[in-house]
């Protein structure tokens, strides 16, 4: 007998760099027949991304090789309940006779109670997720971790299948009472094939060299957001505290901190040694992850981490704190002791002294990192995609 083929529905906020390459790629699935809902196109056409404080449109294709429809949206595009309020959704849901549904919007948006509501009223399998490795929110509120505690576990009982992208988000929901055969996990990755191939392109020695690295030198890079949960100031004072000879500190990200972390390169004395780039965009980033020899992601609040997958793909090795999603699932494998604290300035000096300090090693790890992505893949994930319809399947429309 031939492997069923399941009618997919994907509804999520705005097209993504990361999502986009495995909707193409699910298009080609036998087992698969995919739609995309996008309520927004932000991303995919230009606008101001509050985060990162500037106009931002990313310069790959993120509309190519699959099937999708844009729902207009009549809310107020806000971070709110009503940001994204997309009635079509309704119709499209009820009319669609969809095996599965998988939200990508966030409860806390009107959408994805229209989307569930249909899904349900359809009898469609109803799939969502979160990446939560913890209670804690970005801003550290003490009354939405209560609030999460007590409705988290009555949320998540609402999905035919409830997502987990890594081993951190398993967890919280098996301490949230949500059952195992409730959860797959389906990892976070990226397009590894693109990634490898656009490093593979890049001219590390004249990437470098345009930093003003000599080739002894070694480079560290932050490669996100300048925003306070990044916690770039951390790796700075590290950096500066560690006082690695042929060093140099790379920023490629933009925000409201680069001022402020400019000033205080020139405090400590090592301006010489920093570099900030600004924003890079998607298909600059490849030659950023290449040129360097250590990723470093301090964050307070970051449920996983993708550009440590890129770093690994493109042959750099990564450090982050125990805070980070990935430092449990793709760091640790490789090496643990390049999970530290958050927070903790003095540890984070002392790992930067200790890998800068041994190039053969740390060249050692970044091939062993490279390594680590195979089993954290594409195809892993479309893999885990099937598992989910057909445990969710097997929950809705149990054989009498």
């Amino acid at each position: 007998m031939p492997d069923p083929r399941y009618k997919v529905l994907f509804v999520c906020g705005h097209p993504v760099q990361y999502m986009s390459p495995l909707l193409r790629k699910m298009a080609r699935h036998p087992q698969l027949d995919v739609s995309t809902v996008y309520c927004r196109m932000r991303g995919a056409t230009a606008g101001v991304d509050p985060e990162f404080g500037a106009e931002i449109q990313w310069d790959i294709p993120l509309l190519d090789g699959y099937q999708w429809v844009e729902i207009p949206n009549k809310g107020t595009d806000s971070e709110g309940f009503w940001g994204l309020y997309n009635p079509g959704l309704w119709k499209f849901v009820r009319e669609g006779k969809f095996d599965a549904v998988f939200c990508h919007t966030g409860y806390i948006r009107a959408s994805f109670w229209i989307t569930y509501f249909a899904s349900k009223l359809s009898r469609s399998a109803f799939l969502f997720g979160t990446d939560a490795i913890s209670l804690a929110p970005r801003d550290s509120s003490k009354w939405k971790r209560a609030v999460k505690r007590i409705f988290w576990p009555v949320l998540y009982r609402l999905a035919s299948q409830a997502l987990a992208p890594s081993s951190g988000t398993y967890d919280l929901l098996r301490a949230l009472g949500i059952p195992d055969e409730n959860i797959t996990r389906i990892p976070f990755v990226v397009d590894n094939d693109w990634w490898i191939a656009q490093s593979a392109r890049v001219d590390r020695e004249a990437v470098r060299a345009s930093w003003g690295a000599r080739a002894e030198t070694s480079v560290v890079l932050f490669c996100a957001k300048l925003q306070p949960w990044k916690r770039p100031f951390d790796l700075l004072r590290a950096f500066a505290e560690a006082k690695v000879t042929n060093s140099l500190l790379v920023f490629a990200g933009e925000g409201p901190l680069r001022k402020s972390l400019q000033a205080e390169a020139a405090q400590l004395g090592v301006s010489a040694s920093v570099r900030f780039l600004g924003f890079v965009n998607q298909s600059r980033l490849p030659a950023c992850y290449t040129g360097a020899d250590l990723l470093v992601l301090p964050s307070d609040y970051e449920p996983f981490g993708l550009v440590v997958n890129e770093a690994f793909l493109c042959g750099s090795m990564a450090a982050a704190s125990d805070n980070v999603g990935a430092a449990r699932d793709l760091i640790a494998p490789v090496d643990a002791s390049f999970i530290f604290p958050c927070g903790d300035v003095a540890a984070l000096a002392l790992l930067l002294r200790r890998a800068l300090s041994d190039p053969r090693r740390l060249a050692s790890l970044r091939a062993s990192a490279h390594e680590r992505m195979k089993s954290w893949s594409p195809t892993d994930y479309i893999a885990a995609t099937v598992k989910a319809v057909e445990r969710a399947l097997a929950r809705s429309r149990p054989i009498s």
